[in-house]
């Protein structure tokens, strides 16, 4: 039987939590509004270990380095890309995203946070919002899949 995720591109996601209990959002780069805010999400290298592509992403998508972990998702979360769109990923031959997820607790200063640290900006603002927040803030496309990473961090909340 064939994997039917197995054209999907493999992926790590990051919800970083606030010791408060609110949780960290970026606005993509060059992205008109209004579902333009995500978690910081991306691939992951061949043989790279799942947690250390997460924490790879944190730091080079927010300067954030300071997070300790508190819980991942076991099973993949997926999402197809639309049809129309045309983005590299499926240029490439990928039918949408397969994704490990990560909660960390941000354990720095928020003068850590910098979203020019790494050499391709993918967000361009930030702020601190709740965690249900999510599937309405992303675009569409993405939503069934921040339902369950919400679901599955909901617990976490303080």
């Amino acid at each position: 039987m064939t994997d039917p995720l197995s054209q999907y591109r493999p992926n790590v996601g990051v919800v970083l939590f606030h010791p408060d209990g609110r949780v960290w959002y970026g606005r993509r780069a060059n992205t008109p509004g209004p579902h333009n805010w995500q978690f910081p999400q991306g691939g992951v290298d061949e043989g790279e270990d799942y947690e250390a592509a997460a924490r790879r992403e944190l730091a080079e998508e927010t300067g954030v380095t300071s997070a300790e972990l508190l819980a991942r998702t076991e099973e993949w979360i997926a999402y197809a890309f639309p049809a129309d769109y045309g983005g590299s990923k499926q240029a490439r031959g990928f039918a949408g995203q397969k994704q490990k997820w990560f909660a960390f607790r941000f354990t720095g200063d928020e003068s850590e946070i910098d979203l020019e640290t790494h050499g391709d900006i993918e967000f361009d603002a930030w702020r601190w919002g709740r965690l249900d927040e999510a599937p309405d803030l992303i675009v569409p496309f993405k939503r069934k899949a921040y339902e369950q990473v919400v679901q599955a961090f909901a617990p976490l909340v303080v």
